[in-house]
């Protein structure tokens, strides 16, 4: 008996097919919820309402990433930023690692900005230098990180984070100059590569967009389109650190973080990977297991790898880009994590 003799199931599949390929990302995420809130109900709530707590809390960074990267696409200056990024890749990697290190936003709200920034064609090396840095400091978190472990410590996570965006992008430069990340984009994303349209067919940008009717349709469909990418994404992310921080327990995390010397730095860097907690929440905790004797350079390199690999920071590199690149991503986070507290346990003699 041929497929053909049963239409109803065929349809019936493809509609599956086609729920699956469209609405994944939410089918997870309402699966995961739904698991958790059978086996334990209070834990569902509490997830449920972290993950809003969170979503509200980064609104006003990821709105206002949206209506800078809408209104790129809508008035046609995503073809001068490109065209700007087309200058040497060492500058402007050390321009980007700069930026992602003392840029304020936080690494859910740089998401959008990384997305128009890879969709007009920015060299991926560069992408990465901020992608690296973004999500290990900005100004608010320096200022918290001078009042719980000192001047020392923030300075330190601030070179620590401009250093990681450089290294890792001089090192992706080399890569793709060796022929790897050709097509790094995720289908969607954006046309990238090489010869990129942005730059191909440049137009001089048309700031009043709202005068033309056309370009306020594409403003609407690109802070539509990146809203939903971002809503979608960032939930499941929220999801998944809400039951992390549940159940990884900072005491837990407090001990196996404990000791010093090279093996103390090597644990915290492969520790800050599943147990991050959130880089305004792991201050304390570092700083009181500082005063307990625990090496300098291993919570210097907990708060790094932790802020890097987050869950919305790592999330958000897994959806833009393909595998290998999320991959390079997480080896250098690892790497300079080591490195960073590597240095800064020698900086600080010990």
């Amino acid at each position: 008996m041929t497929d053909s003799a049963h239409p109803p199931l065929d349809r019936g599949l493809a509609f599956a097919r086609r729920l699956w390929s469209d609405h994944r990302v939410w089918l997870l995420t309402v699966a995961i919820l739904a698991v958790v809130a059978v086996l334990d109900p209070a834990q569902g709530a509490d997830s449920i309402g972290f993950t809003a707590r969170a979503l509200l809390g980064t609104a006003p960074y990821l709105l206002l990433s949206i209506g800078v990267a809408a209104y790129a696409g809508a008035t046609g200056a995503d073809g001068l930023i490109a065209r700007v990024f087309t200058g040497a890749p060492v500058v402007m990697i050390l321009v980007a690692a700069a930026f992602g290190g003392l840029s304020p936003f936080c690494s859910c709200g740089v998401i959008p900005l990384i997305a128009a920034l890879l969709a007009m064609g920015v060299p991926l090396s560069a992408v990465m230098a901020f992608w690296l840095a973004s999500p290990v400091i900005d100004p608010s978190m320096f200022v918290l990180t001078i009042g719980v472990l000192g001047m020392e410590f923030a300075v330190a996570k601030t070179l620590a984070a401009i250093g990681l965006g450089v290294a890792g992008g001089y090192i992706t430069l080399a890569l793709t100059r060796g022929g790897a990340f050709a097509d790094p984009l995720r289908e969607g994303v954006g046309n990238g590569g090489c010869g990129v349209s942005s730059v191909r067919n440049f137009t001089p940008p048309v700031w009043a967009f709202w005068r033309d009717e056309d370009r306020r349709a594409r403003f609407a469909r690109n802070a539509a389109s990146t809203t939903m990418f971002l809503a979608r994404w960032l939930t499941l992310a929220f999801v998944l650190e809400s039951l992390m921080i549940a159940l990884v327990p900072a005491e837990l995390v407090g001990r196996a973080l404990g000791g010093e010397g090279i093996g103390a730095i090597l644990t915290a860097t492969l520790v800050g990977v599943p147990a991050y907690l959130n880089g305004y929440a792991a201050l304390p905790l570092v700083s009181g297991l500082v005063e307990q004797g625990m090496a300098p350079g291993a919570g210097l390199a907990f708060l790094v790898a932790g802020g890097v690999t987050s869950l919305p920071a790592a999330i958000a590199v897994w959806a833009l880009a393909k595998r290998p690149v999320f991959v390079l991503y997480v080896t250098l986070a690892l790497s300079g994590s080591l490195a960073s507290g590597l240095l800064f346990q020698v900086w600080i003699g010990g």
